[in-house]
């Protein structure tokens, strides 16, 4: 369970896009190393079914969210794994209260969850837009910090990381969605328009650290997706280790004592 202080506040800018005294040919190693691990105990938690753990990764367009999804789930098992892309609220979901659609997502016991984008998209959105009064956003910060609370009361472990990428490389990577036929699909105007007012979303998102920091932020040097994978395959190890997970004990009523057949089953 989160601890009961103020959170530390966060200036976006005071953190790197690019990690310069990281070796690429050692992280690559390790990071590889990590995955396995994380693969196997990924496995563990599920047949345990006593934890699950909830990822939510958020980030401006083109931050690599989708990439490093794929990368940090390379060897865990299918079973087990879910991930929610959260997008525009459909009219369904509109007619709920903002967190309906995402309890529906979370975890269960055992479960693997990652979040594309997440329940900040609520705040970040509406904010920079201004299409809900700010008084309804001002009550939904502590709104989610209740609704994190109680999904750790049940026993989820939360991650929550800022994907940082850099102006520079965002333009990259958006002008790759134009000029590569396989990125094709990824590409919506929309995201030039969003990129222009890219300090209107991070003033909010340093609000949003703030504000709902009790489970801590963090945040990810994302302009080279080696970094950004093993930033956030790190924490997510220390996270499963921290679970001390175990395998569950034998249930059956076919053997007996001497494991011999129970003539009775």
């Amino acid at each position: 369970m989160a601890e009961n202080k103020k959170p530390k506040k966060i200036r976006i800018e005071d953190y790197p896009t690019f990690r310069k005294d990281w070796n690429k040919e050692k992280i690559v190693e390790k990071t590889g190393h990590i995955l396995k691990e994380i693969g196997a105990l990924q496995y563990q938690m599920f047949a345990e079914q006593k934890h699950s753990l909830l990822l939510v990764f958020q980030g401006m367009d083109a931050s690599g969210k989708d990439g490093l999804t794929r990368g940090l789930l390379e060897y865990c098992n299918p079973i087990g794994i879910k991930v929610k892309s959260f997008k525009k609220p459909t009219p369904d979901e509109y007619a709920h209260d903002f967190l309906w659609r995402v309890h529906q997502a979370v975890p269960a016991k055992g479960e693997f969850q990652v979040f594309i984008r997440s329940h900040y998209e609520d705040i970040l959105v509406p904010t920079v837009e201004g299409y809900i009064p700010a008084k309804t956003i001002a009550q939904r910060y502590r709104l989610i910090n209740d609704f994190e609370r109680l999904l750790e009361h049940h026993g989820t472990r939360i991650l929550k990381f800022y994907l940082h990428v850099s102006p520079d490389v965002q333009k990259e990577r958006l002008i790759e969605r134009i000029t590569l036929k396989e990125k094709h699909w990824k590409h919506k105007d929309g995201d030039w328009e969003t990129r222009e007012k890219t300090a209107e979303y991070l003033k909010v998102y340093e609000k949003i650290f703030q504000k709902c920091g009790d489970i801590p932020w963090h945040i990810v040097p994302s302009d080279k997706n080696w970094q950004k994978l093993y930033f956030v395959a790190e924490k997510v190890l220390k996270t499963l280790r921290d679970m001390k997970l175990k395998w569950p004990e034998l249930v059956t009523e076919v053997f007996n004592e001497k494991n011999t057949f129970n003539p009775q089953s």
